[in-house]
């Protein structure tokens, strides 16, 4: 009878408060795929011209205006976020702000996410979105933009264009 020698299995270096190692690349792909999100949408923006309504610059791809803004006469929370993400992009910031005042806080959000994701992808590390200080930090950010857009939308009256309210047939 032979004895099998027994290999401990490899060990891992303990997770730090921002990656934690993994085995496999393929195992966080995903963190790829968000900084490739994140430069289509810069790339988006780059080519995109802020509309000086504030709001609509999304139009330019296509896309229909918000329902919100049409039918309310009153911006959503997320009114104005192509523009003022397009306005940051383009060095405006006063726009930006303007635009929707929460839109560059999302957007270094969104950059700061995905950076950490590539360099977590190339070192082969998970970015820990579990961790306290990201799940606190994504909960302070959500809350800061579900209040922000039910203030604005209260006291945002007339917010539709008079392309919008062409659209529906209603005049000012």
């Amino acid at each position: 009878m032979t004895s099998a020698t027994l290999e401990p299995p490899p060990v891992m270096p303990r997770a730090g408060w921002v990656y934690e190692p993994v085995q496999k690349r393929s195992q966080i792909f995903v963190q790829a795929l968000i900084f490739l999100g994140w430069m289509a949408v810069t790339a988006i923006g780059a080519w995109l011209t802020p509309r000086p309504e504030l709001h609509g610059t999304h139009q330019e791809l296509g896309l229909p205006p918000c329902p919100v803004a049409l039918f309310l006469d009153r911006p959503c929370p997320g009114c104005g976020l192509t523009t003022s993400w397009t306005a940051l992009i383009h060095g405006n910031l006063s726009m930006a702000f303007a635009a929707n005042a929460c839109g560059p806080l999302l957007y270094i959000c969104f950059t700061t996410v995905s950076v950490l994701a590539l360099l977590g992808f190339v070192r082969k590390q998970r970015l820990r979105t579990d961790a306290r200080w990201f799940q606190t930090t994504a909960t302070v950010v959500f809350y800061i933009f579900v209040v922000y857009g039910i203030v604005r939308f209260a006291f945002t009256p007339h917010y539709a264009t008079e392309y919008e309210r062409m659209l529906i047939g209603r005049t000012r």
